[in-house]
């Protein structure tokens, strides 16, 4: 059985890199995820994750969505402090539904081609 490829959006990379989340922490997210452990199945292949805060457990942690297909595939598409962003529009999951779409069905070259252009960075 293949791993699951984890990867981040360069929109979603700058914001871990300004809040301090590590790509551990990222990696066992999809782990729960993996294990059926998710926050919110938002449809078109968008789940809702808790990602803990550095030092803190998940009560007041971060909130993220990603494009998820269990055993395959997850890119981490948008972030946000739950103090900071009750939640997302319609207009703006819409977005995220259509993202997940593209980027689930894209080859692993695609994603690689994405990656050396910097619009992706798979997490280890």
């Amino acid at each position: 059985m293949e791993t699951v490829r984890v990867f981040k959006a360069k929109v979603f990379a700058r914001f871990v890199a300004r809040e301090g989340i590590s790509d551990a922490s990222l990696l066992r997210a999809v782990d729960k995820a993996e294990q059926g452990l998710i926050d919110a199945n938002l449809g078109g292949g968008v789940i809702k994750l808790r990602v803990a805060r550095q030092g803190q457990g998940e009560s007041g942690a971060y909130r993220t969505l990603l494009a998820f297909r269990s055993g395959v595939r997850v890119v981490f598409l948008h972030g946000f402090a739950k103090s900071g962003t009750t939640n997302i529009t319609k207009k703006e999951l819409d977005t995220l539904k259509r993202a997940a779409k593209v980027v689930l069905s894209m080859s692993d070259e695609d994603l690689q081609r994405l990656v050396v252009q910097g619009k992706f960075v798979e997490v280890k």
